[in-house]
Order: C-alpha cells, then structure tokens, then sequence
C-alpha cells in the first residue's frame, strides 16, 4: 500500500532490466505487467533495459534510447567499480591489460562484451595470450557461469543441449553464414540451420513441426539470455559482434576439417579471413599441414607471371650480395618495396613509407633488423635513397612543399651517410642542382619541377641503379600492382600466424622461414 501510494505520487524510479531474458512462457504476461502498471502509475518514472530492438519491446509514452559505445573512460570506471569491492588490484590492472590489446579494447566498448570481460578477468587474473582460449574462456562464462550467477532457467529443450553441442550449433551457423560473406541474417535461415542440427541428436523428434518449434526456442534462448546473436531489425540476426563470428568460424574448421584446410586456404587473399586464419592456427593442435598449405597457395599468387617472378629473382640475387647477420628472409623484406615504382597512382596501398613497410614484415621475422636499429651503411644507405626516388617521383607528379622538404632532408641523410666517395660527389651534384626554396616564391619552384623535374628525378634512378642496383623502372601494370598487394598482405598473415600462440614444428617453422619471398624456381 504504501509502495503504491509512492508510485502514485510520483515520487519513485522503477528499473527493470533484462526484459529480453524472460522466459517465452511468461512473456505475454510480463509485456501486459508492465503496460498496465506504467500507466496506472503514469507520474512515476519507469526505465526498461532490453537487448532486442522489436516491436513487441516498444511501450506507449517511453522514450526509445540505444546504448552508446563506451570510450577509454567509461571502460576504466566500469572496470574500477566493477572490481573495486572485491579487488581493487585488479581495478587498476584490468584497463592496463586491455591497453595491450587492441582486439579486446575494441570488445569493451559493448557494454555487454566489456561485462564478459571483466567476469573472464575476475576468474583468470590475466587475459589468456591465446587469443581463442580467451573467447573460449568467455563463452564458458557465457554458458554457464553467467547463468549460474544470476539462478536463470533455460527451457528444456535447450537445456539439454551439452556446452559442446551449443558451440558446435554456433560453429555451423558461423561458418555458413562467414563464407558467404553475410554479417546479417533471416530468423528463418537461422531456424533452418538448428533444425537440421538437432534433428540428428538423440531423442530428437521426427515431426516437423515439433522441430520447427524446437529450433524457435533454442534460437530465442541464445539471443535472449546469451547476447551471442542479436536482432538487429525485425526478423534480421547477427552475430553480436564480428570477432564471436570469426571465433567460431574458426572453431568449425578445427572440428571439422581432419588436415584438409582447402576451403580455408581458398580464403588466404581474403583480409577478411584474417583473424579466422590467426585464431585456426591457434586452436589447432599443430598447426604445420595448414601453415605449409598456406605457404603454397601465397607462393602460387604471382606463380604464373614471368615479369613478377624476375622481380623475386632481383629480390633474392640482391638479398645474397650483402653480408649481413640477419635471416635472408628478412633482407629480402627489406628489398621488397624499394623496386616499386611510386610514380603510378594505382599502387597507393603499396607506397607506404619503407620504414614501416620494412619493420611489419622483416621485423616479425627477426626483430634485430628494424629500420631505426639497422648496423648495415648499405641498408641504411639505400633505405634513404629510396625514400630520395620515391619523393622525387611524388614531386614530378604533383609538386607539394611538403614532399620536396623531405627529398631534400633524404638527400642530406644519404649523403653523410655513404662513405663511397663516387657516390657522395654525384648524389652532391645532383643537391645542388636542386632550386632552393623561397617561401615567397613557391610558383617557380612549382615550375621547375613540372620544366625539368622529371629529367632530374631519371638521372637520380639512373645513379641509384649503377651504384646501388635498385630503384629500377619496373613498369608493373595496375593488375601486376594489385597482385604484389595480395602477396605482400598474405605474407604478412602467414608470418603473423607463426608468431602467434601456435603450435608448429621447428622444421616447418624453419621450413617456412627460409622459403619466404622467393621465386618459384627456388623453392622446387
């Protein structure tokens, strides 16, 4: 009575939270409570949480709001109050700890991932470095700690399900739905696919409609109470977030593959098969049949192109003539992009500085050759004139004060660097050539470059190829560009896959190390 008198007065909040968690049975029920008892208590404020955006969960006379991303400071006070109580320890390393890893930092800013994550944090002290145990981790809780935590009571016919079956259910709905590239997707089709998985269990019934039932209940008991498929609009599923979709992609390759990764090497030129590659490899017991398998196919990528082929060859005959104490690998990564002529605008995506383009891909490899830490003159030599060639032929493009203030700077670095005094003069001669720049007289500088810019930038290659044997006019087409992209980013997979919490033989490893970024008639 007098809870009812404050209601009437107007005096009370009422939070309700979790509307989508209730059970189907008591739905309708529920629904009506709330109606009824919002406007007999129309002066009160009600506020209602719900992680299904239907029309079924859209009252009269509220205000439908959606939940925004949490940034770095909103994570950090969830996690501090989250924790605070019962370790406050923990408070302060949990942000630390998702600082370090950009996939999870991207996972916390769901309110309900972040939730998850901190459950997972709270029961292991430290994420998992295996990123597939961490999500696995996570699904445990999901499955059954969350549950239990909160004394929730699944219908039986999803109860029933073993934590396996749930996972494998998931997996098949990840797969057929990843490689046909669908984010978004029909209730139907989803109830299609539980059928025809549940049909095969023990106990399970032969009538059709028993089945269609069935598969409607297992459907709403993951989206409800689970939060792993969302609707997003009436009758339009999703995955909650892309990386549970990729995880359990990943899962059906590893359970169901039995050492034949054809369908996933298919996808080795596909970036967005990326994280299902990294997360295969480390679910899988060993790992070697499928890093060899992708070893193949990228080695296949520019098989069947003779001009691409000589440029591996120059790459490989380059990489042999400098002494050095690093892995030839890794000198042949270094040499990959210098030979790529920036002056054609399709390879846009190829011309990115060659320091960065050199620290991915050889610094993976052995992280004692990184361009900041190079004790070679030669390579630190041709890093800058390559970096010379490359602002020069921006310039006689498209002339930017900007782009000739560091051809410039390239310049003066190549030049106190070399100790081939034959060198030195030419590349001094080449400087003083150069117009010096007159704020106050961009225009002519403009004019220079477009009159006598492109003679200029020539003889520069032409020097750079006597001396140093690189910077050569390659002339790739736009499809032989688009290629050495395809080849490069499914190298990087591959070496990021080997550095990644996997199991690999030491001879594949070795295998694989040795063999990278050859021709093809070196590796027969």
């Amino acid at each position: 009575v007098v809870g009812a008198k404050i209601l009437q007065a107007g005096r009370s909040i009422v939070l309700l939270d979790g509307l989508d968690e209730v059970r189907a049975q008591d739905h309708d029920r529920v629904l009506n409570t709330i109606r009824q008892t919002a406007v007999k208590f129309g002066a009160s404020q009600f506020v209602i949480t719900c992680r299904i955006a239907a029309k079924e969960y859209i009252f009269e006379q509220f205000t439908d709001v959606e939940v925004a991303d949490f940034d770095d400071a909103q994570i950090a006070d969830f996690a501090n109050r989250w924790f605070q109580s019962k370790d406050p320890i923990k408070a302060n390393s949990f942000p630390k700890e998702l600082k370090a890893n950009d996939r999870l930092q991207e996972l916390a800013t769901n309110p309900l991932l972040l939730t998850l994550l901190c459950l997972v944090f709270e029961k292991c002290t430290v994420f998992p470095t295996n990123r597939s145990e961490l999500y696995k981790e996570g699904l445990d809780v999901l499955f059954k700690t969350w549950d239990a935590n909160r004394n929730i009571r699944r219908e039986d016919v999803y109860k029933q399900l073993s934590l396996k079956r749930k996972e494998d259910l998931l997996s098949q709905i990840a797969y057929n739905t990843f490689k046909s590239s669908d984010y978004f997707f029909k209730k139907r089709f989803l109830e299609e696919q539980i059928r025809e998985y549940i049909k095969n269990l023990p106990n399970a019934s032969n009538e059709l409609e028993i089945l269609q039932l069935d598969s409607e209940v297992i459907l709403n008991a993951i989206a409800a109470h689970h939060g792993l498929l969302v609707e997003r609009a009436k009758r339009i599923y999703s995955f909650s977030h892309l990386t549970f979709q990729e995880y359990f992609t990943a899962r059906w390759f590893k359970e169901k593959a039995d050492g034949d990764f054809g369908d996933l090497i298919s996808h080795v030129m596909d970036m967005q098969w990326r994280e299902v590659f990294l997360l295969t490899v480390e679910m899988l017991k060993n790992a070697d049949k499928l890093l060899q398998a992708m070893k193949y196919q990228i080695d296949e990528i520019l098989s069947q192109d003779e001009k691409l082929q000589q440029f591996l060859d120059w790459i490989s005959l380059k990489s042999c003539s400098i002494e050095a104490p690093y892995k030839l690998a890794a000198i042949r990564a270094f040499y990959f992009p210098i030979d790529i002529d920036r002056s054609i605008g399709w390879v846009t995506n190829l011309d990115r500085l060659t320091l960065n383009f050199t620290s991915d891909l050889s610094g993976t490899l052995d992280n004692r050759l990184k361009p900041e830490n190079l004790e070679l003159e030669d390579l630190n030599i041709e890093l800058q004139l390559s970096s010379t060639l490359s602002h020069a032929l921006s310039c006689t493009l498209d002339f930017n004060l900007d782009i000739n203030e560091n051809l410039n700077l390239s310049l003066s670095c190549a030049l106190n660097l070399t100790p081939d005094l034959e060198l030195k003069q030419v590349l001094q001669q080449m400087q003083d050539r150069l117009p010096e720049i007159l704020l106050d007289n961009l225009e002519n500088l403009r004019q220079w470059w477009v009159s006598k810019g492109q003679a200029w930038t020539e003889e520069l290659r032409s020097i750079i190829v006597t001396h140093c044997n690189i910077g050569h006019n390659r002339e790739f087409s736009k499809a032989q560009g688009v290629l050495l992209q395809k080849y490069y980013d499914a190298n990087m997979l591959l070496v990021d896959c080997l550095n990644s919490d996997c199991y690999v033989s030491l001879e594949v490893r070795a295998e694989i190390d040795a063999s990278l970024l050859l021709p093809i008639k070196s590796l027969s």
